[in-house]
């Protein structure tokens, strides 16, 4: 007799009242979830990204607890959320997503009244985009920063991200 998979339960939303981007993720892996940080996977590259992209001293980012770090990225104007509320899977593979009960993503324009932009953070959050394209903003598709996405280097994935956050924030931090 095979033990039934438990239901997952996600992250709250990191959203305010500045946020201007919102990047969308699948569901945490098992490393976040036990961290309850969003992208808490030592080898997720999302922190280093936006940091990087966000920051002229990304290493100080870095260094922050997760707590400072997130209030840091909500005053950059950058919010976080994932497409599934709740899941079964075993693991941290999108792949093995099973009876996902999706977030109510229509509230991102009441929630975030300066919303200018949506990225999904992965191929599996971007098969939201048609639900998230009807809020009348931009829609991206980013690729995933998880360690399981590793046909792209950091400095392909950062490119990728620089195009489209950089015109998003005027941001013109060199590297």
């Amino acid at each position: 007799m095979t033990q039934a998979t438990p239901v997952l339960q996600g992250l709250p939303p990191l959203l305010d009242a500045r946020t201007r981007l919102v990047v969308l993720g699948s569901f945490p892996g098992v490393a976040s979830l036990r961290a309850q940080q969003y992208y808490g996977h030592p080898q997720n590259q999302f922190w280093r990204i936006m940091a990087t992209l966000l920051s002229p001293e990304p290493d100080a980012v870095l260094a922050m607890p997760y707590v400072q770090r997130s209030q840091w990225l909500l005053s950059q104007g950058v919010g976080l959320w994932d497409v599934y509320a709740a899941c079964e899977r075993e693991g941290s593979l999108d792949s093995h997503i099973q009876n996902a009960q999706p977030n109510d993503l229509k509230i991102l324009r009441m929630r975030c009244p300066q919303l200018a932009a949506i990225a999904h953070n992965g191929g599996e959050s971007f098969k939201h985009a048609k639900l998230t394209q009807t809020l009348g903003i931009p829609v991206h598709r980013l690729p995933s920063t998880s360690p399981a996405h590793a046909t792209w280097s950091f400095s392909q994935k950062l490119e990728a991200w620089r195009k489209i956050i950089n015109p998003i924030f005027n941001t013109l931090v060199s590297n």
